[in-house]
C-alpha cells in the first residue's frame, strides 16, 4: 500500500509578514496553516451551504506549533493539511510548513469541533454530521 501524499497549497511570504528580526512573525504561520485548511475545506465542499443550512461550523479548539527553521521574505513554502478523524467530538487538522527545498519549517497540530449553532455545543461524530451536510469527508482525508 502507498502512502497517500497529503493536501498542499503553495505560498509565497511577503514582506509585511516579517517581525523586527526580519523573519515571518510567530502568529503568520498560523496564518498560513489556516489557509490550507480552508482551501481543503473548500475543495471538499465544506465551505458551500450545507453546513449552514445544517445549522454547522467548524471550530478550532487548540493549536499547538513546533518552529524548526526561519522563513524569510520571499521564501516560497508549501503548506500541507491532514484531516484525521478519531472518536468523541472533536478531529485533527495538522500542517506542516516546508520551504521549497524541502526543509522543514514549522509542525501545527489543530484540534477542532463541528458546533450546533444553534445549541452552541459541540456534537458528537463530527464526520458523519460533515457527511451529512454533504461535506466530501473521503476527499478530506484523502480516502
Amino acid at each position: 500500500m502507498t502512502e497517500r501524499k497529503p493536501f498542499s497549497v503553495r505560498l509565497k511570504v511577503r514582506h509585511y509578514e516579517l517581525d523586527t528580526l526580519g523573519h515571518v512573525n510567530h502568529a503568520v504561520y498560523h496564518s498560513y496553516a489556516e489557509v490550507a485548511r480552508l482551501e481543503l475545506l473548500e475543495q471538499a465542499g465544506g465551505l458551500g451551504d450545507g453546513l449552514r443550512a445544517a445549522r454547522l461550523a467548524s471550530v478550532m479548539l487548540e493549536s499547538h506549533i513546533s518552529f524548526r527553521r526561519e522563513l524569510r521574505a520571499g521564501d516560497v513554502i508549501d503548506v500541507t493539511c491532514e484531516v484525521k478523524f478519531g472518536e468523541g467530538k472533536t478531529f485533527r487538522m495538522d500542517s506542516n510548513i516546508y520551504k521549497a527545498d524541502g526543509t522543514l519549517s514549522a509542525e501545527i497540530t489543530c484540534t477542532l469541533g463541528l458546533m450546533d449553532l444553534d445549541r452552541r455545543k459541540l456534537v458528537a461524530e463530527p464526520r458523519a454530521r460533515l457527511d451529512a451536510a454533504g461535506v466530501d469527508t473521503a476527499a478530506l482525508c484523502g480516502s
